[in-house]
């Protein structure tokens, strides 16, 4: 053991043997540290911000539905059949389970929207006024007017379809659709409200109302609904809490397919899945390029010291125990360069998190996979990211120092001596 602390104190005398060069070394894997922890943070601040916009905006994270529903989504393939089921007893039974926040019931269907001479096809989506706000953001996207109340025969529509259609806010809109029973519904509903949520493919289609006004539109009784849109906790553990809900759901008498945002966006969840793996692509880069400031660093204190090394191998110093030492100073380095870099990281993680910066003055968002990015750029916190990137430093230390270390074994004491 003492033979073993004397090689540590062997290297950590080497290393201040040059005290700026090993600074500046050191710095450089601090920084790369930070770096790395910073460029995953922020991936994964735009990661989230591409899984909310892309569930909390309409998706919602868990969604139920008859097991005939889905792809075709065929009016009459209702929760329940035709009977359709107790609304007020399947929610509570879903908000029940201790992972489920809320959940809200929807209604679809497919019409025709007519103001004055202007005529738009639309999709009809009925929502509860009161339980919607609480899985989506939608209802709060509207950038004129108000909420829908039920019962009311009011209407809300996309910014873009309100252009089409030339419909201003207490406009009256007719609004046709095939019902359930085979006729054709109409009625006069009133626009209330006026939404944008910068996704092109709402606002140029989707019309919101009230879900008992469709259910009376589409000759559809209260118990009938397509779906139930559920929130949970966390987005990224959906996939889990829908196979839990399906298992729990599954002893009922509805045959209900439940769903995470996962199978309903599979283009989201692969992006996402991407931008999650890039991550040891990044630390990979970042330290790869530190890794050959390092080596070149230690490789010319290893040449410097090639005199010394002589001696060593002259006293009788096996060449392992040389090229141990040259290592030691690697493991040295990583442990002086990762307390720096975690002291200069964390207080700028901290602030970044709390102060995203704010570029919508600079550039718009846009939309990915059907989920609007804002450019915002928010830092994430997480686990994996300093852990990765710790590992990434010191593996760069340890690697950058077996060349140095090998060719200081190879040091001929007799050659060296004589210089």
């Amino acid at each position: 053991m003492a033979h073993e602390r004397l090689w540590w104190r062997v290297a950590w005398r080497n290393l201040w043997r040059n005290r700026l060069r090993t600074l500046i070394t050191a710095s450089g894997l601090a920084f790369g540290y930070l770096g790395a922890v910073l460029v995953v943070g922020v991936s994964d601040g735009m990661m989230v911000e591409l899984i909310e916009n892309g569930t909390r905006l309409m998706l919602g994270e868990v969604q139920v539905h008859s097991e005939d529903y889905l792809p075709e989504r065929n009016m009459h393939h209702t929760i329940g059949g035709y009977e359709g089921t107790d609304l007020e007893i399947f929610l509570n039974r879903i908000i029940s389970q201790e992972e489920v926040s809320a959940a809200a019931p929807r209604v679809y269907g497919g019409g025709l929207l007519s103001s004055g001479e202007e005529t738009q096809a639309a999709l009809l989506m009925g929502v509860d006024p009161d339980r919607e706000p609480r899985v989506t953001t939608l209802l709060s996207r509207l950038v004129s007017g108000r909420t829908l109340v039920a019962g009311a025969n009011e209407i809300l529509v996309g910014d873009e379809m309100a252009e089409q259609l030339g419909a201003v806010l207490g406009d009256e809109i007719v609004v046709v659709a095939p019902s359930s029973d085979g006729s054709l519904g109409n009625d006069l509903f009133t626009l209330v409200g006026i939404l944008d949520t910068g996704i092109p493919a709402i606002d140029q289609n989707y019309a919101l109302l009230a879900l008992p006004d469709l259910q009376f539109l589409m000759a559809m009784g209260p118990p009938r609904i397509h779906e139930v849109v559920i929130t949970v906790g966390n987005a990224k553990d959906s996939p889990r809490i829908a196979g839990a809900l399906r298992e729990f759901l599954s002893d009922s008498e509805l045959p209900v397919q439940v769903s995470s945002w996962t199978d309903l966006r599979p283009e989201l969840a692969e992006m996402v899945g991407l931008m999650d793996a890039s991550h040891f692509i990044i630390v990979i880069v970042i330290f790869g390029m530190a890794a050959f400031g390092v080596a070149n660093t230690m490789l010319i204190g290893t040449f410097e010291r090639r005199r010394e090394f002589a001696v060593m191998r002259a006293l009788g110093t096996a060449p392992i125990g040389i090229g141990r030492t040259v290592v030691y100073e690697g493991i040295v380095l990583g442990v002086i360069s990762l307390i720096a870099g975690a002291l200069i990281t964390w207080p700028i993680l901290v602030w970044w998190h709390n102060s995203p910066i704010d570029l919508t003055t600079v550039i718009s968002g846009f939309s990915v996979a059907g989920a609007q990015w804002r450019p915002v750029l928010r830092v994430e916190y997480s686990v994996q990211a300093p852990i990765v990137a710790a590992l990434g430093l010191f593996l760069t230390s340890i690697l950058a120092a077996m060349y140095p270390a090998w060719k200081a074994t190879r040091v001929p004491p007799a050659d060296a001596l004589a210089d």
